[in-house]
């Protein structure tokens, strides 16, 4: 039988991944998309959950990266308003910090190098007279309100890996690269415990192991310079601490800033950190200092006051940046480069992704695409990306309560809370999902099938794992959802074994492409 020669093989399951998987796709190219666990498994699904220009890069004269940032930020909501939506943020004033009217030049610069047309303008703040400043404590009375995005960034990989799968890519979890080899023109790709496949170009976007992946990769002399530096980013979860629909941002006087941001309804995430990451990248966790350090940072803004003792889930990302040479971590640029390398016919490219963020992600996928099109012309058909809505984006930014409604019109027996949900996670796809499963107006909460807790049941769990390959309940309580807050340790057992039933049941190895 002859072998499947892909035209691209992307290697890695995070943001960066799935975006070039995406594009690449839709142009027509045949590819395959390999990620060693589960989609957005590391840093991806461990940012701080924001579509945003990145304020904070101005001081760093990133204006470029801004204004790169800032345009994305309205295009990405605009094709996934399900998982991206508006957030106002309020930034206090801390006198000694930075003047007043430096920040606020900065917001106007903010405002207006990057095309806003529909988020809301900067605004200042009486903190004394307007319930956002209710929270904070009494020594802030001035603050400026701006605007940037939330987005559920695991989601944001799965639902590019789904539309991937739609222009018929195939997609690969728990398929590990142990070798490449450039070989007559093309990568002979090892892949541990299953059959080697063949690709005529590869997009390693294996994020903090870009490195690991070229020193197992031969047949390709890698250009002088360009590397990373490993920063790590630590977040903690705790109990709501305001009832303001606002984010908070604040700086601390070292230089360093954190978000204080509402989190599944009944929770406050509060990060980040920046920290050099030298340890290995299957252990990443938030050291005791650096929570420490958070829930002090928290406490020198806010009336209530937390500490490690209040932390319910903390959780920690190692972001690939450019190595710039800056002495801090926090300095260091988030913009991204590419490294290209051919052989002597100019053919088999290799594409390596050196940094980038989770908000420039599908403009990098689409400079990464028109890179390698120079040497693969099945990619040389127009950009896309920004013409199709994601899956279950398919509905005007200002139309998730009318989508609402009509899930709730449509299913009445379905409690609220749990509609909510599955609109903010699924969007349009909500209708399909239910359908297919067989539900319709005149049945009842039941015919969801076994209830694991939480509002999450079994016609869920079914999609998750036929249609997003998820294989096992921690892909469904913290990537697929958010739902691992709050569930206890028997729920969450008795959730695996159902996973693990139904992967027995239906013969799944882990490593089937969509649909499974």
């Amino acid at each position: 039988m002859n072998q499947i020669i892909y035209d691209l093989a992307v290697i890695g399951g995070g943001i960066n991944g799935a975006g070039i998987a995406r594009d690449a796709a839709g142009r027509g190219a045949k590819v395959i998309l390999l990620e060693r666990g589960d989609l957005a498994r590391g840093t991806s699904s461990a940012s701080t959950k924001l579509i945003h220009g990145g304020l904070r890069y101005l001081e760093h004269y990133e204006f470029a990266l801004v204004r790169e940032s800032l345009i994305e930020r309205e295009r990405l909501w605009a094709i996934a308003p399900h998982i991206i939506w508006p957030l106002r943020f309020i930034l206090p004033h801390q006198k000694g910090i930075r003047p007043a009217w430096l920040v606020r030049l900065g917001l106007f610069l903010y405002d207006h190098i990057g095309g806003r047309k529909l988020l809301p303008a900067t605004r200042t703040v009486n903190l004394k007279t307007e319930p956002a400043g209710k929270p904070l404590r009494p020594e802030f009375v001035k603050a400026f309100e701006y605007s940037d995005c939330w987005v559920d960034d695991a989601r944001l990989v799965v639902l590019n890996a789904m539309d991937a799968a739609e222009h018929k890519a195939d997609i690969r979890t728990r398929s590990e690269v142990t070798h490449l080899e450039r070989r007559d023109g093309l990568w002979h790709i090892q892949i541990s415990g299953q059959e080697p496949i063949v690709a005529r170009a590869v997009a390693n976007a294996a994020g903090p192991a870009v490195l690991d992946l070229l020193a197992r990769t031969s047949g390709h002399d890698r250009p002088s310079g360009g590397t990373i530096r490993l920063v790590r980013g630590s977040h903690i979860v705790v109990r709501k601490m305001f009832d303001t629909p606002q984010a908070y941002f604040c700086q601390n006087p070292d230089g360093r800033i954190f978000f204080a941001i509402p989190y599944e309804d009944d929770f406050t995430l509060i990060g980040t950190t920046d920290a050099d990451h030298k340890g290995s990248l299957d252990d990443i966790h938030a050291t005791a200092e650096e929570i420490d350090y958070i829930c002090a940072s928290a406490a020198a803004y806010f009336k209530q006051t937390i500490t490690a003792a209040d932390v319910l889930y903390s959780f920690a990302g190692v972001r690939p940046l450019v190595d710039d040479g800056s002495g801090k971590p926090e300095t260091a640029s988030r913009g991204y480069h590419f490294e290209l390398d051919v052989d002597a016919d100019e053919t088999a490219p290799i594409l390596s992704v050196f940094g980038g963020k989770i908000t420039t992600y599908r403009h990098l996928a689409e400079s990464a695409v028109e890179r390698l099109s120079k040497h693969l012309a099945i990619l040389k058909g127009e950009s896309w990306t920004l013409r199709q809505p994601l899956p279950g984006g398919d509905f005007p930014i200002d139309g998730i309560e009318r989508l609402t409604q009509d899930i709730q019109r449509a299913y009445p027996y379905v409690p609220e809370f749990l509609v909510h949900r599955w609109v903010r996670s699924y969007g349009t796809l909500i209708h399909s999902i239910l359908s297919d499963a067989g539900l319709s107006a005149s049945g009842s909460l039941a015919d969801l099938g076994a209830d694991f807790g939480h509002g999450l049941y079994a016609v869920e769990v079914n999609y998750l794992i036929s249609r997003e390959w998820a294989r096992s309940a921690e892909d469904i309580l913290w990537r697929r959802s958010k739902l691992g807050l709050r569930f206890a340790q028997a729920e969450t057992q008795k959730l695996e074994d159902y996973v693990h039933a139904t992967l027995h049941k239906n013969n799944f190895s882990g490593t089937e492409s969509f649909p499974a």
